[in-house]
Formats: structure tokens, sequence, C-alpha cells
């Protein structure tokens, strides 16, 4: 089989050319939120929020309404009352978030489990990319599409957020409001990843392209660059991937992330875990022979 043959067969079917598209959309606007999250320390967070809708997802199902919406809206209530207990109690945050996220997590099994018929748990944990309409490519496009304009709207703000919260609030930025605000996009950008690779999988986009940009740049601008070209390949690659061996496509999109950053841990120049280990046995080799002769 040629390059060429390679490349264009799997575009002859629709729906793998839909998974194509919202597989691509949802991995730009996770990478690009990812950044963010990597450098506020709020990946648990992105776990909690993409659990917690859950419960939404399932009563949406069974009320016969589009998903998205009952996903924002518990993914936001999970937000808001993680936001509540920390404020009214003397828990740390990540105690918190865990318990949150998983009394909403059980209670959606728990729904899910009641009506067993209507809701196949799969897919909503796994996600059905593959079984994407053109309506839920247009809803993922344009959801991606609000997020991401509103994160590069308010980057610089968002930026000093996350490095300097003191001095956000010394020239006179909310912080309350923009970590709200950030907090919405992140339940906004797991309602784009679920139609793409589900509940579970979709922490992964959040947290595996910002976590490996991180690794290879020094530049905040530069790490949101890397972060989507990375991801995108990947994300294009893990689709190519589930045709041709027969696998899950939302786990294979997220295999693809998880070995780019592999790669880049270990062979990424200076900081790379294998470039480490040759400079700390170099000298101590270069010693021997010197000893030795």
């Amino acid at each position: 089989m040629d390059v060429l043959t390679f490349l264009l067969e799997p575009l002859q079917y629709g729906f793998l050319t839909r998974a194509l598209a919202v597989t691509v959309a949802a991995a730009v606007v996770a990478a690009v939120l990812s950044c963010w999250l990597i450098l506020m320390g709020w990946s648990l967070m992105g776990d909690a929020v993409s659990h917690a809708v859950l419960p939404g997802v399932a009563l949406a199902y069974i009320l016969g309404i589009p998903f998205s919406i009952g996903a924002f809206v518990f993914g936001a209530g999970a937000v808001a009352l993680i936001g509540v207990v920390r404020s009214t109690t003397k828990l740390k945050a990540d105690t918190v978030i865990g318990v949150v996220f998983t009394a909403l997590f059980a209670s959606g099994l728990a729904i899910v489990s009641a009506t067993p018929s209507q809701i196949d748990l799969m897919h909503i944990l796994f996600g059905n990319v593959l079984g994407v309409s053109a309506g839920d490519v247009w809803q993922v496009l344009v959801l991606g599409a609000v997020t991401l304009a509103v994160l590069l709207f308010k980057r610089r703000d968002l930026t000093l957020l996350a490095f300097d919260r003191t001095h956000a609030h010394v020239i006179g930025l909310n912080i309350r409001l923009l970590s709200a605000l950030l907090l919405g996009l992140l339940a906004l950008t797991v309602v784009v990843g679920l139609q793409a690779v589900g509940i579970i999988l979709v922490v992964a986009m959040l947290i595996t392209p910002g976590a490996t940009a991180f690794l290879l740049s020094r530049s905040f601008d530069r790490m949101l660059v890397i972060a989507v070209v990375l991801t995108v390949a990947a994300s294009v690659a893990g689709i190519y991937a589930s045709y041709y061996l027969d696998i899950s496509t939302g786990a294979a999109v997220v295999l693809c992330q998880a070995l780019v950053f592999a790669a880049v841990y270990l062979f990424a120049r200076p900081d790379g875990m294998l470039w480490r280990a040759r400079r700390r046995t170099g000298p101590r080799s270069g010693s021997r022979a010197r000893a030795a002769a």
C-alpha cells in the first residue's frame, strides 16, 4: 500500500471524516485549556468536572434533550458546589473535589443502572466518536469555537492569574471572576470532549497536551502552540491507528498522546531523562578512561 492510499482510504467513509473533525476540534480546545490547568495546578479539577457530568448526561438521555445541556449544567454545578464546600469548611481543595466528584459520578451510575435499556453506559464513559452525526459535528465545532475564542480573548488576564494571582489582584483584576470563567470554560470543554473520547478519557485530553508542552517550552505562548500541534498530530494518528488496527478510537487517540508525552519525557533535549542520564554518566566515564591511561 502506497502512502497516498494509506492516507486517503479512511477518508472515503463519512463516519470517519466526521470522527476526524470532532476529534481534532475537541483536541485543539482541550490542548489550549490544558496549558492553564497545568500551570495553575488544576488537573484534579479537570478530572472532577469530567466525572461529575455523568448524571447530567444520563438525565439528558432520559428526558430526550441534547446531552450537552445536561453535561454543562452538572459540570458547572459541580464547580459551584466545590467552591461552596471549600468556602464553608476547613477541608482542603483536593478533599472537597474528591468528595463531590465521586458522589456525582456514583449518582450518574445509579441513574444509568436504573434505566439500562435507554442508555449505553460504554458510549458515555468511553465515547462513540464513530457514531456522531452531522449535527453533532456542528455542535462540537460551535462550542469549541466559543470556548477557544473566550480563552484567546482573555489570554493575558488568565495567564497573569496562573503565574501571579497577587499581582493580578493588585492591578485590579477580579480574581474570583476570572477563576469562575476558567472553570466554566473547563465545563464547556468537557462537553466538547465527551463526543470524542467519553467521560473517562477526556481527562487525558485535558492534562497530557499541557504536560507535554510544559516539558518542551519555557514560554507560555510557545507552550500553547506546541500543545495544539502535538495534540492534533496525535489525534489524527489515533484515528488512523483505530481504523487500521481495529481498536477503540478514543483509546487510540489518548494512547498516541501518551506516546508523544513518553517520547518527550525520554528524548527531549536538554531535560529528557536519557539526556540527563547521559550527562550524569559522561564525566564519570571520561574520568575512568583518563585514570586507566
